[in-house]
């Protein structure tokens, strides 16, 4: 009868081993290792740094530029930046606003040569401007006083198309030279309203 009682007391005992260390394994699975990517727990994302800029955009009725605040992807080099920019300008407003450029265009890049951004665009820009002087006005001066306002160093802009100059966007305002910014077709970016072109 002994040798019964302690037979099935070793079995208990085994029993009970064996659930303490499976149960210990389970905690250290589940508890004590680092989630993928090697990374606690604990540690929370950081989140990524952004930038504020003024882009410029035609007022609903376009005859004028507006001046709207966006957060874009902050950077450290300058080239980068300005393409940034230039790319949150094209893809157009996020208000009530009016878009100034052809939504399909495309920013192929943009250097900076003592003190004039050369901007280069795909041939969208002007294939698919919708033309007339006004319009092609607030493209041309909503790119130029865009840039200027971010970076006080530009003070004028030179539109190319896959790397060439091009003589006009659509027949309009003169890109065979240098275009300076001008504020006169701006809203003021203190929210002032600026007098309309031609006034």
């Amino acid at each position: 009868m002994k040798t019964k009682l302690s037979r099935q007391n070793l079995l208990l005992l085994a029993f009970l081993l064996l659930l303490v260390v499976f149960g210990a394994l389970v905690v250290r699975k589940f508890l004590g290792t680092t989630p993928r990517g090697g990374r606690p727990a604990s540690v929370a994302e950081t989140p990524a740094a952004e930038r504020e800029v003024l882009l410029y955009f035609a007022a609903k009725d376009a005859a004028y530029l507006v001046a709207e605040s966006r957060q874009i992807p902050d950077c450290l080099e300058e080239t980068e930046c300005l393409m940034e920019t230039v790319q949150a300008l094209v893809d157009g407003p996020v208000g009530d606003l009016a878009p100034i450029f052809p939504s399909h265009a495309q920013v192929r890049g943009v250097v900076v040569e003592e003190g004039v951004a050369v901007v280069d665009f795909s041939p969208e820009v002007a294939a698919g401007h919708p033309g007339g002087s006004m319009s092609e006005l607030l493209t041309v001066y909503g790119l130029a006083d865009t840039l200027a306002v971010n970076f006080p160093h530009i003070r004028q802009v030179r539109i190319l198309v896959e790397g060439k100059e091009i003589p006009t966007l659509k027949g309009h305002v003169d890109l065979r030279e240098p275009v300076k910014a001008d504020f006169r077709f701006a809203r003021d970016p203190s929210g002032a309203q600026a007098p309309r072109a031609g006034e």
